[in-house]
């Protein structure tokens, strides 16, 4: 009998069940009450440091409700009774309580279903608003009310409602925690199927803070999204995705050695702190060093008159510029072969009397053949580099000059583009490319490049061609810009209608055809790379254009189908280059390099969610086989490619942004593994899976080494990889994590400053007023963020403070 009245009354709609209340208060930290364990109630607590996990508690209830208390009775209530709202014989839904503030008129939320009211009211779209009325009525039913704790006054406003409940938030978790919360990317399955719904939500609101006081928001709120600044650079929206708890001891050692107190009781051993102290004085020299070698570059000081339009011996600059065009000028056409090689010949036969476009034009393209030069010994590559910088700011100098007719050119484009290509290779303001591009498309445009040169006045193949070999190569740039720098590419599909090159050698072109006849897909020409890489361009420029999209949030599916175009973009390349018999090595790295390097940052939000949410394993082994396969491109049977190899050594801008990409993708997904198989005690069973990862990391250190002895000053890569393999090294033997990671800190720091001594030991140092502020202790550079974290981990690590 009492079980069916219990049953009729759950049966009833108009009757309210009361919320069940937990009688104790809760104790535990959240991370032992996921685990369900034991908890010690310090902070952090003995099972935290076991398992090397973020320790946090759970607010207590009574103190909030004390905060409530004490809100309600300094300010009225904004919201009347319900007796006065409500007439004898009127009945209000139970989901929406009106309430008004001044002149507005707003709605109250108190109770689970509150959310789909109020979505009512937004201008979205039938299908937009069942969605959200689907996600925002489940997601209600884990966030408690916060009328429950303010007395019944002033409700959380629906727009500012966490978008997915997070895997450490239980039932008991704290409301603010709820409110306040950094929220990870989809954490169930409905996040899936979200759909591409707006992630800017328009309304006033006015929320409650963590000190129970109202503060009012803008009309437009942004979910979730966070900007990360490096310096001078914007690396875009990044999701918060927290802490990795598997770079804790990586990060309080690097902590340590900067002289901030990380807490970690582990480096205050005599053994460790005697590590740090000696890591300390390591990088300080190596802060040094750095700032003396880059003393020397030609932006720091008074250089002599024309130092960079000097030009090596006829024989070397010749072998110079064949290289480059067997190299640079497959994926990125510049210039026409037969025109520059007449022009060449032309300049060393009246050298006096050359125009200086000309003369830039022919620097520059032995500069970049430099690259891949073999100079013999380390210290004539070294002063070729130097050179080179100054030839590069030469041609800058030129470009932002008088606008005159020359520069509004195709010659003046030619020279824009090397200049770009050079900026990257020699590592010249790489991390501004993408500002450069601007000036770089809009002169292209001015000339009338977006334009297909068939709506044009009549002109012959060779100008035609040359438009658009130069549009593609610009587009290209463009791309690469964008997603290295995570800001919106300067232009769309719909703002240009210019087709690929056409399939032809360049001595089939000139001012006397006007038709030339394009070859087959099957025949490999100058230009066969370039129209390969041209026709992966819409697939790139959308994933620039979802990544840089700050008005609606890139969702799974959405990456997976970019991701399914991006693969078959890759295979499709692949298979032509095997199938033609002219390219080379270097020219199927360079093209896969090129295209595979989006597939990282495309997935880099869903990946590293991975360990929280399996639903984003996919992601994350995408972008660690694409982060091996860039790591460790295609060889022979002698080896690997020595050209391509020297490129990644030395080069910067697209070139060094693929390889950081990799390397977060490939050195964080190995720590997870090798903690996760260190708790599961299946370290020696599973040791094949992370040889892989290992030995990708061993290649980075190995190319690490060598950009130091080509230009860089960074040694903080180098420090980070090698404390990377330390801790995995001390997880498999069981040695203590702390002492490796430190002792690998130290020696790495120690190797590279004999690196930078050697480099700086064949530099001048500038004028004398230079040189004496140096010994003088003045920062002529940037501090230490000259040679700080750049590792791209800046979200897995932003709450670390460095």
């Amino acid at each position: 009998m009492e079980r069916a009245h219990s049953m009729l009354r759950a049966d009833q709609p108009d009757t309210e069940m009361a919320p069940r209340q937990r009688r104790r208060p809760v104790l535990s930290c959240r991370e032992c009450r996921r685990r369900k364990i034991k908890c010690d109630h310090n902070n952090p607590c003995a099972g935290c440091v076991q398992y090397k996990r973020r320790c946090t508690y759970q607010r207590s209830i009574d103190e909030l409700n004390k905060r409530a208390s004490g809100l309600s009775a300094q300010s009225p209530p904004l919201s009347p009774a319900p007796s006065q709202l409500n007439p004898p014989g009127r009945r209000e839904p139970a989901d929406i309580t009106p309430c008004t503030s001044g002149d507005e008129h707003s709605y109250g939320l108190s109770s689970t279903h509150y959310a789909t009211a109020s979505l009512h009211a937004l201008p979205l779209s039938s299908a937009a608003v069942s969605i959200d009325r689907q996600l925002v009525t489940e997601q209600a039913h884990n966030v408690p009310s916060v009328a429950s704790i303010s007395g019944g006054h002033d409700r959380v406003p629906w727009n500012r409602l966490p978008s997915q409940p997070v895997r450490e938030h239980s039932a008991a978790a704290g409301p603010y925690d709820h409110l306040h919360r950094s929220q990870s990317l989809a954490g169930s399955a409905e996040s899936v199927s979200r759909g591409s719904r707006s992630s800017t939500l328009q309304a006033p609101s006015r929320i409650i803070n963590e000190n129970g006081n109202y503060s009012q928001q803008s009309s437009v709120v942004t979910q979730e999204w966070q900007v990360v600044l490096n310096k001078t650079r914007d690396l875009g929206k990044n999701r918060t995705t927290g802490t990795a708890p598997e770079l804790s001891s990586i990060i309080s050692c690097y902590g340590e050695i900067t002289g901030k107190d990380s807490g970690n009781v582990s480096f205050q051993q005599p053994e460790v702190a005697q590590l740090i102290t000696q890591a300390a004085g390591f990088l300080g020299q190596c802060k040094n060093a750095a700032k003396g070698i880059k003393i020397g570059r030609p932006t720091r000081g008074l250089q002599p008159a024309d130092i960079g339009l000097a030009l090596p011996p006829r024989q070397t600059a010749d072998a110079m510029v064949k290289l480059y065009f067997t190299a640079f000028e497959s994926t990125h056409r510049i210039l026409h072969t037969p025109s520059f090689w007449t022009e060449y010949r032309i300049f060393w036969e009246q050298p006096e009397s050359t125009p200086l476009a000309l003369r830039l034009k022919v620097l520059l393209a032995v500069s970049i053949g430099s690259s891949l030069y073999d100079h013999g010994a380390e210290d004539a590559a070294l002063s070729n580099i130097e050179v080179v910088h100054h030839r590069i700011y030469d041609a800058e100098i030129w470009l932002a000059g008088p606008l005159e007719k020359d520069r509004l050119s195709i010659a003046g484009l030619q020279i824009y583009c090397l200049t770009i290509l050079a900026r990257q290779i020699f590592s010249i303001g790489g991390d501004t490319i993408w500002a450069s591009m601007g000036s770089l498309i809009h002169t292209a445009m001015q000339l009338g490049l977006h334009r297909d040169p068939q709506h044009l006045p009549p002109m012959s193949s060779l100008q035609a061609e040359l438009r658009r070999r130069l549009w593609a190569t610009i587009l290209d740039f463009v791309v690469q810009s964008a997603l290295d720098s995570r800001m919106p590419p300067r232009i769309s599909v719909d703002e240009f209608d210019t087709g690929p090159p056409l399939n032809v050698n360049d001595d089939e072109i000139d001012e006397s055809i006007v038709m030339a006849q394009s070859h087959s897909t099957d025949t490999f020409t100058a230009t066969s790379v370039q129209i390969c890489l041209f026709e992966s361009l819409p697939v790139r420029l959308s994933i620039v254009q979802a990544l840089s999209n700050l008005q609606r949030e890139l969702t799974y599916d959405h990456a997976l189908h970019l991701s399914s175009q991006l693969t078959d973009a890759i295979q499709t390349s692949h298979y032509w280059m095997e199938r033609t018999s002219g390219a080379t090595l270097f020219h199927k790295n360079m093209l896969d390099y090129l295209i595979r390097r989006f597939m990282i940052p495309l997935h880099y939000s869903f990946s590293n969610q991975t360990r929280e949410n399996r639903l984003y394993y996919y992601s994350l082994k995408l972008s660690v086989d694409a982060g091996i396969a860039l790591i460790s491109p295609e060889g022979s049977d002698a080896g690997p490619d020595a050209h391509f190899s020297k490129l990644m050594a030395m080069g910067g801008g697209l070139f060094r942004e693929g390889i950081r990409s990799a390397m977060s993708a490939v050195t964080l997904n190995l720590l997870v593994l090798a903690q996760e198989q260190h708790l599961e005690g299946t370290m020696r069973r599973n040791f094949q899976s992370r040889e892989v990862m290992k030995q990708a990391v061993k290649d980075l250190v190995k190319l690490s080494e060598e950009r130091i002895r080509s230009g860089e000053t960074n040694v903080k890569s180098h420090m980070f990889l090698k404390m990377i393999l330390a801790q995995v090294g001390a997880l498999e033997n069981g040695k203590p994590v702390e002492l490796e990671v430190a002792r690998a800190a130290r020696d790495s720091l120690e190797f590279c400053l004999g690196l930078l001594k050697t480099r700086a030991a064949h530099i001048d140092t500038g004028s004398p007023f230079e040189a004496d502020l140096m010994v003088a202790g003045m920062d002529m550079g940037q501090g230490l963020g000259s040679i700080g974290l750049d590792l791209y981990w800046e979200s897995v690590i932003s709450d670390m403070g460095f």
